[in-house]
């Protein structure tokens, strides 16, 4: 009989560190040689892990087997989520943080499958398969494929929301801008197919349904009050900056530019840059001392 590994916690810390190296249940499904199904039940547990499947997921993820007998990132119970201050008030810069959201497994298959095939090719069998349920399982929860993709841009976008209205909360407007732009551009990379899904698939939700929850719309409303400010202020030289934070939104979120953190620079990293680059585009006046005429 194969070896098993002792450890309570393997298939969750597996799905983070798949997570953070950026790749999808599907990928390192066939990157091991197993079905979609059989990875989604290492990853929940529903499965033992032995030795050498440990191994053969530790080469295709690029880091030494022991790495994944580590104990998972800590995550708050249901029961101190529930009892814990709305996250639309997180202190400091909890914005920053990305710990990974408790979608459960149909929803967390159905953003991978949407992402790898579009809405259009998704098939609810091959959502199910994901989510290692039988098709009928599903449509318990979900009537439709619709429902889903619903649900996946309403929670994408309640993540984004309270995040940049907390970023917006620098020491001065211009600040709250710019880490406004580190906001998405870290979700964006932090949240991988959930971010993907939001941003290629709302308009086809409306169209679809008649109704989704607002992201674009909302999301220039949010950066064009903290840009006035700034303007008022004369942090901006740039009076008129609707245009602009329309040009920064699709620079930060537009599907082809979606390459990831690359040579050497990390997620922050480039969330900073494009910070820079918003803040150029703004016409920042960065004398502290001087205000801009």
């Amino acid at each position: 009989m194969p070896e098993q590994v002792e450890s309570t916690h393997s298939g969750v810390t597996v799905r983070g560190v798949r997570a953070d190296a950026g790749l999808t249940l599907r990928q390192l499904a066939a990157a091991i040689g197993v079905s979609t199904g059989t990875m989604s039940a290492i990853e929940n547990g529903k499965v033992g892990l032995t030795v050498d499947r440990l191994r053969h997921i530790a080469e295709a993820l690029g880091v030494p087997p022991s790495h994944l007998l580590r104990s998972p990132r800590t995550e708050p119970s249901r029961e101190a989520a529930e009892n814990s201050p709305a996250p639309s008030h997180p202190s400091d810069s909890e914005w920053r943080v990305f710990e990974e959201l408790d979608l459960g497994p149909v929803l967390t298959s159905a953003a991978e499958v949407f992402r790898d095939t579009g809405y259009h090719g998704a098939t609810m069998r091959l959502i199910a398969a994901g989510a290692d349920i039988s098709v009928a399982g599903i449509y318990h929860h979900y009537p439709s494929k619709k429902h889903l993709l619903l649900e996946l841009i309403s929670r994408a976008y309640e993540d984004l929301r309270w995040r940049l209205e907390a970023a917006a909360e620098g020491s001065d407007a211009a600040e709250g801008f710019a880490n406004m732009v580190e906001a998405v551009v870290l979700f964006r990379e932090m949240r991988g197919s959930l971010a993907f899904v939001m941003v290629t698939e709302a308009s086809r939700a409306v169209n679809s349904a008649g109704a989704a929850p607002g992201t674009d719309h909302s999301m220039q409303e949010i950066f064009e009050r903290v840009a006035y400010r700034a303007v008022q202020a004369r942090k901006f030289r740039l009076t008129e900056p609707t245009l602009a934070i329309s040009a920064i939104l699709t620079m930060c979120l537009a599907p082809t530019t979606w390459r990831g953190a690359v040579a050497g620079t990390t997620p922050l990293g480039l969330a900073r840059a494009y910070a820079d680059l918003a803040l150029s585009m703004m016409q920042y006046c960065p004398d502290q001392h001087v205000q801009c005429s």
